[in-house]
This record gives C-alpha cells, sequence and structure tokens, in this order.
C-alpha cells in the first residue's frame, strides 16, 4: 500500500482534540492514552495511505500519546501540512516539466 493520500483537513483537526481528550481527566486520561496510542497510530497510518511517512508518522504519533505531556502536539494536522506541501511540490514539478515537454 504505497499509495499518497491527504486526508481531510477537519478529520486531522478531530483526530488531534480527541488525542487531547485525555486532559479532560488528568488520572483516567494516562490511562486511556495507553489503549489510544496504538488506535490513534492505526487510523494515523490508514488515513495517510499506508507510505513509509504514514508509517513513520504512525510510529511517531504513537509515542506522542504514550508520553505524558506531549498530547499537545497536534500530529494528524502536522501530518495534513507535510503531505499537501510534498504534494504541492510534486504538482508544481509536474506542472513545470508538462510546460518544458509538449
Amino acid at each position: 500500500m504505497s499509495k499518497k493520500t491527504t486526508p481531510n483537513l477537519t478529520i486531522c483537526i478531530i483526530m488531534d482534540l480527541i488525542g487531547c481528550a485525555s486532559y479532560a481527566f488528568p488520572v483516567v486520561g494516562e490511562v486511556a492514552d495507553v489503549l489510544w496510542a496504538p488506535i490513534s497510530a492505526l487510523i494515523f497510518y490508514r488515513l495517510f495511505g499506508g507510505s513509509a511517512f504514514a508509517a513513520f508518522g504512525g510510529v511517531f504519533n504513537f509515542m506522542e500519546e504514550l508520553f505524558p505531556g506531549t498530547d499537545i502536539i497536534p500530529c494528524f494536522t502536522l501530518g495534513w501540512v507535510v503531505q499537501r506541501v510534498v504534494n504541492g511540490r510534486k504538482t508544481a514539478t509536474e506542472q513545470k516539466f508538462a510546460t518544458v515537454v509538449p
């Protein structure tokens, strides 16, 4: 599965908000993070198309959810931004070569 996709930004923001929800429940939240971390990592991997970027992001997301105090990092939204920049550069490069080569 190496298809590069960029998920909807709204979905990414919602996923980040779900990850931050553990701050609402101080003790229960940290236990919930242990359960949420692998689920969140798998969702990240699937949302971003199962590429190498998605695998790296999934691992980063997993670690971010496990470590206390790091839930504030918006992994899904950052992944969306990075994916858009990468796709934007590829599109610009393809357009550049399309105008040079008829």
